[in-house]
Order: structure tokens, then C-alpha cells, then sequence
């Protein structure tokens, strides 16, 4: 019985011999060694805000009465003093006519005194009589040409007008909107951020805005004008940028999205994938030239892309692990090559 339990005893030896020589023989991690390279960072916020026309205004009729002639379709470009409807103004023209024969015969007859007067036939005061009666009939002419000048609605700069909701012939009251025009040659964008950002923005700040119906364009403007007063309510503040507008796409009323970027820098960067993540604690390994890891910690920031900002812990130039930290603890020995993505940064257990 007993050369059984001896050879059992032989068997078992040299099965855990086995295992500690595979131990020893592990094979040195395969990974990828970068450097920490330099790159422009900048903190981003996105708002959202509301389009409104460069310049808009409802043009409403001065006075009651009916119209006769309209200049515009729905939705048509007019220039600044185009015409938009004619009310009845024949009564006026009368009086103008009747104002400017007055003011004719006024002036005739001022003539005919200042010719006496100047021959010693009138006196100063027949004079400045007829003087001031030229002056009265030309005032009222002046009247009589600005009553009809009120019936004639112009554009009062150009832009489009909106859809046209009244016909010739109807009877409009003093008041009524005839027509609105939009100057859309460019967009005053006006969007609100939180009072903490007050000190990232500035009027001049370039912002960028893109509507849903748009996803294509993206427009590129400036912030105008910032409200110096910050609402109680929500602590936020409006801002009001203003885009050029091509070919007229963005309309007033819109919603855009606004992207502002603020605080741009450059700082040490490295790969998402090269953070090892514990808890709120990050590390990157890095490579002393005898390809032996260090488990740093680093501090980071923001991020662009598949980079991440590191602001302590790194400087310009330092080697890392890119890729295989999982495979690694406080210094291993490593050897490079292309390592195997992980797929996801890693974390440390």
C-alpha cells in the first residue's frame, strides 16, 4: 500500500512545481506607450434661444377710411418708401387744390405791396399784413399736402411683408394693421444663461446657432449686448447676439440651439482610454524609461473628443500607457506594441 500513496505524493510535486514556474514565466503585459500632447481646450455651454428680426414693425393706417389701391403680395421683398396702400383721399385733394390757389394768390399779392412799398406807395404795415398771409395760405397748403401724404402707407425699410389680410375696398380704422414688414438681412438671437457664466461671456464673444429645420447650417455671429439686469426670479440674464442671415433662411420666432465657448486654453491632454477611474479619483500609468509603470493620479478637466484636459499630475510630454492599462498595477514591467482596445475606459477594481 504504501507505493501508491508514494507515487500519489510524486504526482502532486511535480503538478505544483508545474504551476510556479508557469508563475514565473507570466509574460510581460503588451501595451501601447504615448505621450501627453498639447491641446487647445475651451469650456462649452449650450443654450437656447428665441429669433427675432434684424428690424420689424406693424404698419398700421393713420387715419379711417377706405382703401383703394394696395402695392404688395403675400410675402413679397419691399424697398424702404415702396408703397403699401392707397386710402381715399379725394376730399384732400380737393382742399389742396383749394389750399394752393389760396397761397398763389397770397403770394401774387405780396408781390404787387412789396413793389408798392418799395416805390413809397404802401405802408410797413400793409407790409407785414400781407407778409404774414402769404405765410398762413402756404402753411395751409403745406396741410392739405401732408393729409394726403397720410394716406399713402409706405415701407419704412425694406424687408419682406407679411401675408396680406385686407382687399381694396375695405374701410379700415385708424389703427389697423395694413401690413408688417421684417428686415431678415440679419437675426438678433436673445437667449438667457445663469448668472454664474456672467464672467465667461463678453458683447464681441463669437457664438455659434443652429435651428432643427436647419440641421446643415450652422450660422456664426457675435454677442451684441448683454441686459445689465439679472432676473430675481431665475438668476439668469438675457444675452442678444446677432447672426447674418443667408438667403433669409432663419425666420423670426425660431428656436435655436446656441453654443458659446469661453475660457480657450492649452493643456496637457491624453486618450479617454488611458484613465483608470476609482471612484472619483483618476490615475494614468506612467513610463519610466525602464518600461516599469507608475500608478499616477492626475487631476482632469474637460474634455473634446476622446481627449481628456489634465490639469495636475502631468506635464507636455510625459509617457503613458494608451492602451492595456487593465493589465497593469504599480510597477509592472511592461513591453510595447499595439495593444488590444479595450473597447471602454477601464476602471480600477
Amino acid at each position: 500500500m504504501r507505493k501508491p500513496i508514494i507515487l500519489s505524493l510524486m504526482f502532486y510535486v511535480a503538478a505544483c512545481g508545474s504551476d510556479g514556474q508557469e508563475k514565473r514565466e507570466r509574460p510581460t503585459p503588451l501595451v501601447t506607450i504615448g505621450a501627453a500632447s498639447s491641446h487647445e481646450f475651451s469650456d462649452v455651454y449650450v443654450a437656447v434661444g428665441t429669433a427675432n428680426a434684424n428690424e420689424q414693425v406693424s404698419v398700421r393706417a393713420p387715419v379711417t377710411e377706405r382703401i383703394t389701391q394696395l402695392g404688395f403680395s403675400d410675402g413679397d421683398y419691399v424697398q424702404k418708401g415702396q408703397m403699401l396702400a392707397v386710402l381715399a383721399q379725394g376730399q384732400e385733394t380737393a382742399s389742396f387744390a383749394n389750399a394752393q390757389a389760396r397761397a398763389r394768390e397770397a403770394e401774387q399779392q405780396l408781390t404787387r405791396i412789396r413793389e408798392l412799398h418799395r416805390r413809397g406807395f404802401a405802408t410797413n404795415a400793409s407790409l407785414d399784413a400781407q407778409t404774414a398771409s402769404a405765410t398762413a395760405a402756404q402753411a395751409l397748403a403745406n396741410a392739405a399736402r401732408a393729409s394726403i401724404g397720410d394716406r399713402v402707407v409706405r415701407a419704412p425699410f425694406s424687408g419682406y411683408v407679411s401675408l396680406r389680410r385686407i382687399s381694396v375696398g375695405a374701410v379700415v380704422s385708424a389703427g389697423d394693421e395694413i401690413a408688417a414688414v421684417s428686415d431678415l438681412s440679419s437675426i438678433k438671437l436673445d437667449f438667457t444663461i445663469p448668472e454664474t457664466m456672467l464672467a465667461n461671456v463678453r458683447v464681441g464673444q463669437v457664438i455659434t446657432a443652429k435651428a432643427a429645420a436647419f440641421p446643415n447650417y450652422v450660422a456664426t455671429g457675435g454677442i451684441s449686448a448683454i441686459d445689465p439686469v439679472v432676473n430675481p426670479q431665475t438668476r439668469t440674464t438675457t444675452l442678444r447676439a446677432v447672426l447674418p442671415n443667408r438667403n433669409a433662411l432663419l425666420k423670426p420666432g425660431m428656436l435655436l440651439s446656441v453654443t458659446i465657448t469661453s475660457k480657450n486654453r492649452t493643456a496637457p491632454a491624453v486618450p479617454e482610454l488611458s484613465l483608470v477611474r476609482e471612484g472619483d479619483t483618476s490615475f494614468v500609468y506612467t513610463v519610466a524609461p525602464d518600461l516599469k509603470v507608475k500608478r499616477t493620479p492626475v487631476k482632469t478637466g474637460t474634455r473634446d473628443g476622446n481627449l481628456v484636459e489634465i490639469i495636475e499630475g502631468l506635464k507636455v510630454g510625459d509617457k503613458i500607457v494608451t492602451e492595456g492599462v487593465v493589465k497593469l498595477s504599480d510597477g509592472t514591467n511592461v513591453r510595447t506594441g499595439p495593444a488590444k482596445a479595450s473597447g471602454a475606459p477601464a476602471k480600477a477594481r
